[in-house]
């Protein structure tokens, strides 16, 4: 046996160990437990937070040994530097990546499982951790929120174009709110409607936008593609990596997307870009992209490249523009309504 090769899938278990374990600690709001106290006890720290001593106990032994925490006293303890970065509201939060990784595990158990049979039982199976659900949406704002806000808005003249003249715009699957509500930080005169088929998205979207002071210009309602009502006509309707959820259907879709946009209105689809040649999914960069396009297939989706949703929006007798980002691994799609 290679000792070498070993010794190197050994350090890489014990990173998704690290993850496991950071995971735990955002989940159960141990970290920010420790930010208020500063330091505590395991049962001082499972009192602030409403956790069993017992568990908190063991979990802070293993932050420990991971260097998340340090005891600062006999068996108390504070957070490291390290520890801190999985606060989930600090800047560049490393959050996104502990569930990411509880998220993949889970769906590469339910892989593994469905795999002789062929079965993909859909969306559904992004709620059957319950611990998950509720951080999804955070988990894409931390990981693309930054992006959107200083790579893709400005440099797509559609959006600026939008807020000039003070449109609408409606977010198709829009989750925690988190794409709509960065729009509504950087385009001032924009007006937003999110649509999303789990209340608990739009409770989430919906508080976070009150605190974000942009709720009279930013709303959140259940609803989803097939089942929205809309009092006027859209001036820009965003479908953020959602479409590959949909594209089993996608001449409805399109059709429906035309229908609701105005004359001069514009559509814009966020997808990540599926390359056509194989060898770049071993840039360290696109490897994630492969395991997620699996983790896809158990919800009977895949991943589209720009060309095929150009296309789409030609069907319908709308002009695309592609733009790429992020070293291409990012696809915008706008498609405009032709005067």
């Amino acid at each position: 046996m290679n000792a070498d090769l070993r010794q190197e899938v050994m350090r890489r278990t014990q990173g998704a160990i690290f993850l496991n374990i950071a995971y735990i600690g955002v989940v159960n709001r141990l970290f920010d437990g420790l930010l208020t106290l500063g330091k505590a006890s395991a049962v001082e720290l499972a009192a602030h937070t409403g956790m069993d001593a017992a568990y908190v106990n063991r979990w802070c032994d293993s932050a420990y040994a991971f260097e998340l925490l340090d005891e600062v006293e006999t068996d108390r303890f504070a957070m490291t530097e390290l520890g801190q970065m999985f606060l989930p509201d600090a800047p560049g939060s490393l959050m996104p990546f502990a569930v990411n990784a509880v998220l993949g595990a889970h769906m590469a158990e339910r892989a593994a499982g469905l795999m002789p049979s062929g079965e993909r039982p859909g969306e559904k199976v992004l709620a059957e951790r319950k611990t998950v659900l509720p951080w999804f949406g955070p988990m894409l704002e931390g990981m693309f929120g930054s992006f959107l806000s200083n790579e893709i808005i400005p440099n797509v003249p559609a959006y600026q174009e939008v807020d000039a003249r003070q449109g609408l715009a409606v977010d198709l699957g829009c989750g925690n709110g988190w794409y709509l509500r960065r729009l509504g930080q950087r385009l001032p005169n924009l007006r937003g409607i999110g649509l999303d088929g789990f209340d608990e998205n739009i409770n989430q979207a919906s508080r976070l936008a009150a605190k974000e002071g942009i709720a009279d210009r930013i709303g959140f309602r259940v609803g989803d593609i097939h089942h929205f009502a809309i009092d006027e006509a859209a001036d820009l309707i965003a479908m953020n990596r959602a479409l590959h959820h949909v594209w089993d259907q996608k001449e409805n879709v399109f059709r429906i997307i035309k229908q609701h946009l105005k004359p001069e209105g514009v559509a814009i689809i966020w997808e990540p870009n599926w390359p056509n040649n194989r060898q770049l999914l071993r840039e360290p960069g696109r490897r994630g992209m492969a395991f997620q396009n699996l983790s896809e297939h158990v919800q009977g989706n895949h991943f589209l490249q720009p060309a095929e949703i150009a296309a789409q929006f030609e069907q319908v007798g709308m002009q695309p523009e592609i733009y790429l980002f992020g070293e291409d691994r990012e696809a915008v799609v706008v498609g405009r309504n032709k005067a």
